[in-house]
């Protein structure tokens, strides 16, 4: 009878689901006195959960970095840089997948280990593309051609929009927040803005319920779209058997001759509650599920999408996966990323939906611009 039970919550896919489930799975078959059961939320649950409620019912907890710096604040997650080896963490350090490792970093705490990684990248039906006579695009111009066409989706929800506006400004050399300051210029933001509408505005109006999931089983399941431009990859659908057509995932256009775009850096990271009862076992087992071999092995075969780089240059994964990982790898190695102190997700939370309806419907782009500022020095006041 195992002596030791720990409680887990992640998201509800096979990507952040059946992964850590086979991890947990293969630790307790190591470890007969540990039973690992872990629960599972919605994506949306997933963005706008407090960690501090799920840190008191749970141990271990599936969380993305834009909490680190709450984190750090609060206490609430155990701080790994002072349970965890140096060379355990110089390894995930020299092999983190661009910003992935780094970003559970906030005032030297490391609040979780970057077991997966992710950025919005450009995906395609090669069948589609051949069907209809068309060719992936290389630049914004040939996209909007495309979109003109009726070929192609994005993810439209709040959270997606904000994450594209932050990357149009960081692709065309002004990014959003510099030091946890506002720092686009006005110009900057207003010509994202107008971008992220012109190409929203060629899209079916669909897209505005769409994340990126709803958007790849749209892609893979249906045959009027061919291309989706930037959306948070999800290498299960570049997988033999997961989904009804094979999706290539690849980097995304470049625009304006500033390079290809720089879109925001996401994936999630392993953390353990301060609260936990067993924080050895709980340590061993993110030790263990970060590992190298692990990542690249039963994580990845689970339906995972590692975070450690050495899966990401794997023969075998990428044969596997459509070379998803080699062909993605540069623009996670160039993503942006967003700011982590503590009272940021106030402005995450509610900057979104304004962008969305202004690309629904319209409106005064300087009264909105003038807004997401309001609620940005909201956000830098909370703590």
């Amino acid at each position: 009878m195992p002596t030791t039970t720990l409680r887990g919550i992640t998201w509800n896919h096979s990507r952040g689901f059946v992964s850590v489930v086979a991890t947990a799975q293969r630790f307790c078959e190591m470890h007969p006195q540990v039973e690992i059961n872990w629960d599972k939320r919605s994506l949306q649950e997933f963005a706008d959960a407090p960690i501090q409620d799920l840190a008191a019912r749970y141990d271990l907890l599936v969380i993305d970095h834009p909490w680190a710096g709450y984190a750090a604040h609060s206490g609430v997650l155990m701080p790994l840089n002072e349970h965890l080896s140096a060379e355990f963490l110089g390894d995930q350090a020299a092999n983190s997948v661009g910003q992935s490792h780094p970003s559970y970093i906030f005032d030297g705490s490391q609040c979780a280990l970057a077991i997966d990684a992710a950025t919005p990248v450009a995906s395609y039906r090669p069948d589609l593309l051949a069907r209809y006579g068309l060719r992936q695009p290389q630049t914004w111009d040939d996209l909007l051609e495309l979109a003109r066409a009726g070929r192609v989706i994005m993810p439209g929800i709040p959270i997606d929009t904000l994450m594209n506006f932050y990357m149009l400004c960081a692709t065309q050399g002004e990014p959003l927040f510099v030091d946890d300051e506002w720092a686009a210029s006005d110009a900057m933001c207003l010509d994202a803005l107008q971008q992220l509408q012109e190409l929203a505005d060629l899209c079916p109006r669909d897209i505005f319920d769409w994340n990126p999931i709803a958007v790849y089983e749209a892609l893979s399941r249906r045959d009027e779209y061919v291309y989706c431009p930037f959306a948070y990859g999800y290498s299960n659908y570049s997988r033999a058997g997961y989904s009804d057509k094979i999706l290539v995932f690849d980097d995304m256009v470049e625009i304006g001759g500033q390079g290809r775009c720089q879109s925001t850096l996401g994936g999630t990271g392993l953390a353990i509650s301060a609260a936990c009862k067993a924080p050895q076992v709980a340590r061993a087992y993110a030790m263990f599920s970060a590992s190298p071999l692990i990542q690249r092995t039963i994580f990845f075969e689970n339906g995972g999408q590692p975070g450690h780089r050495s899966a990401w240059l794997d023969d075998e994964v990428n044969r596997r996966s459509s070379n998803y990982f080699r062909n993605t790898l540069p623009a996670l190695d160039r993503a942006y990323l967003r700011p982590r102190f503590p009272g940021y997700l106030h402005f995450q939370d509610h900057a979104g939906p304004p962008i969305r309806e202004y690309l629904m419907g319209g409106g005064d782009a300087r009264k909105l611009l003038d807004d997401l500022k309001k609620l940005f020095a909201e956000a830098k006041a909370l703590y």
